[in-house]
């Protein structure tokens, strides 16, 4: 089996790519809808795969794999990466946890960081009634994400929040505001920490992203006053999101300083990335996107170093759509016990789930998602009701 074309359209807001084959099998990988910017990064690597056999995942990826890099400028290869194992289980006939090396649960816990409206303010009282939402959503979500600090908007819209640059351009996916944070800020989020966990007792668990943009010494007195509340994780608080570096060690200070569980990975690009996060036990979760890190492959390899260093997984995947929920699903199959449970990830749009084929009507339930026993990533495109969305550019791209 060969490629013969490698193709990429914008549907919605999704960058999808399709690898074509000269068997009649082709992959779909879906890049997140934050990104629609990244398509000729992903049209760049045509000529590199052109010819190869696509079930040689791990050979095609040595080709690529160096030219990717941190958030977004790794999710053209992870992309490529998820269409490769689509193809090799469509060729095998098989799931591509499969090929992955097989399942340890049949079933995959995922929490919500994703599933949600538009939040009435950000007084403590506004984050109690949307975790109240969210309790009563369908899914049963037995944990919920909540952006505060300089992952949310208090930090635009609460009075002196932070002694640092604010960025003019509002809107810009990325922009980082950075600071000392004033007293006030720090007691307003101790303030929306409180309602929430009022609100949702123990019956959800709750975690916070927090960042990045904090300074060291906030980052520690945060994570010491929210300790009686038993928060499943701190993220991102130093670096994270689109900060091109790890800094393992000002990670180690800080969770070292707390018995709150710090966490952060989803900027990261390939396991040497997460080498030194890792082995100097600098936090006690790691968050990686199979969308950004390199792919499914890589993401399982970190999984099983962190593994063997007591270092939980919890992959991240807010807005990788529904074929990157196929991509997450088939690779936490397979991970191991350190595996607690991954971002349940959005569509840019509504109607795509009218275009997706194989998903159940009811995706989670009690926030579990069960295998996709389909072959490959267990998921395709309905390619005619697709064609109204396409660009006159990509008119060809299910031919």
């Amino acid at each position: 089996m060969k490629i013969t074309d490698l193709r990429c359209a914008v549907i919605g807001r999704h960058p999808i790519v399709r690898i074509v084959t000269d068997e009649g099998l082709y992959g779909l990988g879906e890049v997140e809808f934050t990104k629609t910017y990244l398509k000729p990064f992903v049209l760049h690597f045509r000529e590199a795969l052109i010819g190869e056999d696509p079930t040689d995942v791990e050979r095609v990826m040595l080709k690529i794999r160096q030219r990717g890099s941190f958030k977004p400028y790794g999710a053209a290869v992870s992309a490529i990466e998820h269409a490769l194992w689509d193809i090799a289980g469509k060729a095998a006939g098989v799931p591509a946890y499969k090929l992955l090396g097989g399942k340890v649960r049949d079933k995959v816990r995922v929490y919500n960081g994703s599933v949600r409206q538009k939040r009435t303010g950000d007084r403590p009282e506004d984050y109690a009634a949307d975790v109240k939402w969210m309790m009563e959503q369908p899914q049963n979500f037995f944990m919920i994400k909540q952006g505060i600090s300089f992952h949310s908007n208090m930090k635009d819209t609460i009075e002196d929040f932070h002694y640092g640059v604010t960025q003019k351009k509002a809107g810009y996916h990325g922009a980082m505001d950075q600071g000392v944070i004033s007293e006030r800020g720090f007691n307003h989020m101790l303030d929306c920490v409180i309602a929430m966990k009022e609100v949702l007792g123990d019956r959800v668990s709750l975690a916070l992203d927090c960042g990045p943009g904090w300074m060291l010494p906030d980052a520690i007195r945060f994570a010491r006053a929210v300790e009686k509340y038993n928060l499943m994780w701190l993220e991102d608080m130093l670096t994270g999101d689109y900060v091109p570096w790890v800094n393992p060690q000002a990670y180690r200070e800080l969770t070292t300083s707390t018995s709150t569980p710090i966490h952060t990975g989803e900027q990261i690009y390939l396991r040497h990335n997460f080498k030194e996060l890792i082995e100097t036990q600098a936090v006690r979760v790691i968050g990686p996107d199979p969308a950004d890190i390199g792919g499914m492959a890589e993401l399982k390899w970190v999984a099983e170093h962190a593994y063997m260093h007591s270092i939980l997984m919890a992959p991240h995947g807010t807005a990788n759509g529904l074929l990157g929920l196929g991509a997450l699903i088939n690779v936490c199959a397979t991970l191991p016990a350190n595996y607690v449970a991954f971002e349940y990830p959005t569509a840019s749009d509504p109607w795509w789930e009218d275009l997706v084929i194989g998903l159940p009507p009811q995706i989670v339930k009690d926030s579990m998602v069960d295998l996709l026993e389909a072959p490959g990533l267990g998921l395709d495109i309905d390619a005619e009701g697709a064609r109204k969305y396409l660009m006159e550019e990509d008119a060809g791209f299910f031919d």
